[in-house]
């Protein structure tokens, strides 16, 4: 389909193709079988300013938006998901800065995010509070000018090679959804250490790690915000994230329907091309109308946050959900296609139906999404 894309945009998807074509593909193999972070391929990003497309101008980046993030993640991941979520999970961790940080927080932190030279992470999951963010135990005590952080964040994407995070933490225990305040951490502060590394059944390129903090001093000015509207900062930096988690699914889909459609073609069977075969081509049909569905879904949602609309939870919840369900779907009939050979190691197919997996869990499982739809809707109904 013709999107009607700018030079601009049609830069950006042609720039994010030729580093997945020559930096991401010729490692994207061994990354994931070693678990290796990819600082070659981040540099790379970061030379091509990568990381700065939706950044504002005046804090260092090229002044774009979420569909332009979109397309940059969407052209990435059909190559690779793990090694894309390096500049996902950046976007992630960067959201919370942008949207509720400070003029003096934004000019200190997003030119080196924009840059490329430092990677931001962001920290709300623990071990009993997932969905149930208001389970989480960190906390962080104002004692002077400083905040005293104690806790375990887990899960988190970029892990131990961010140098930036956002992390979500409660400040007034007994006040429920405004007891939690959002801060910025920095690497290397004293009582902030990261524990295991994660082996993980995909995306085995992007570290994940949990985030310890142990009497951690954070600067009073670090705070995000203002006390108490850390629920208002986590809801609100999903809101903008999921659209960028629909991307990567997308991309994860669109990379397997190229895969499976040009191994149709060769592969031979009873004197025929297995494209020639009904059954294979139903299946093919099916996958393509899909993958267009999920992209027509994917980009109206991004116009819409650019275009300034307030309120977008409920399409950002269905593109989410969308896009991560079709990539589960497409991955698993693509790998049907190539047989024996999509389940083996040595082809990618395998590789993804496993990244395809991850984008069903998190940044809100998709049976939160499903919850977060319903709800929006029964509201908007209510209201009319």
């Amino acid at each position: 389909m013709n999107w009607f894309f700018t030079e601009e945009q049609q830069m950006i998807i042609d720039t994010a193709r030729e580093v997945a074509q020559k930096k991401i593909l010729p490692v994207r193999e061994k990354y994931d079988h070693e678990g290796i972070f990819p600082w070659d391929v981040v540099k790379a990003m970061a030379d091509v300013d990568i990381f700065g497309i939706y950044i504002p101008e005046e804090y260092g980046g090229l002044g774009y938006g979420v569909l332009e993030m979109c397309l940059a993640i969407e052209e990435l991941s059909k190559v690779c998901a793990g090694i894309s979520l390096a500049f996902a999970a950046c976007v992630l961790g960067t959201f919370p800065i942008l949207l509720f940080g400070s003029d003096e927080q934004k000019k200190k932190y997003l030119p080196d995010i924009a840059a490329g030279k430092r990677l931001a992470a962001f920290g709300l999951t623990e071990a009993s509070a997932g969905s149930d963010a208001l389970a989480m135990k960190t906390t962080a005590k104002l004692e002077g000018d400083y905040y005293i952080l104690n806790g375990t964040k887990q899960w988190i994407s970029n892990g131990e090679n961010a140098e930036i995070y956002s992390v979500i933490v409660k400040t007034n225990p007994k006040r429920g959804a405004r007891g939690l305040s959002a801060f910025i951490v920095e690497k290397g502060t004293e009582g902030f250490s990261f524990g295991k590394h994660e082996d993980k059944m995909g995306i085995r390129a992007s570290s994940t790690t949990e985030l310890i903090f142990q009497d951690c001093k954070i600067p009073r000015e670090n705070i995000l915000g203002k006390e108490g509207i850390g629920t208002i900062i986590a809801i609100n930096t999903l809101n903008y994230s999921r659209p960028g988690v629909g991307a990567q699914a997308l991309g994860i889909a669109a990379g397997a329907f190229e895969d499976a459609l040009n191994y149709s073609r060769e592969r031979v069977q009873f004197g025929q091309a297995i494209s020639s075969f009904q059954a294979i081509q139903h299946m093919l049909a099916n996958m393509a109308t899909e993958i267009e569905a999920a992209r027509a879904l994917l980009y109206a949602t991004a116009r819409t946050v650019d275009a300034g609309e307030k309120r977008f939870a409920k399409e950002a919840a269905m593109t989410k959900l969308y896009c991560s369900d079709v990539a589960m779907r497409v991955t698993v009939d693509a790998l049907q296609i190539m047989g024996g050979y999509g389940y083996m190691r040595e082809y990618p197919m395998e590789k993804r139906m496993r990244d395809a997996k991850i984008t069903q869990i998190y940044e809100g499982a998709n049976q939160v999404q499903r919850n977060e739809i319903a709800l929006q809707l029964i509201k908007s109904t209510a209201k009319s």
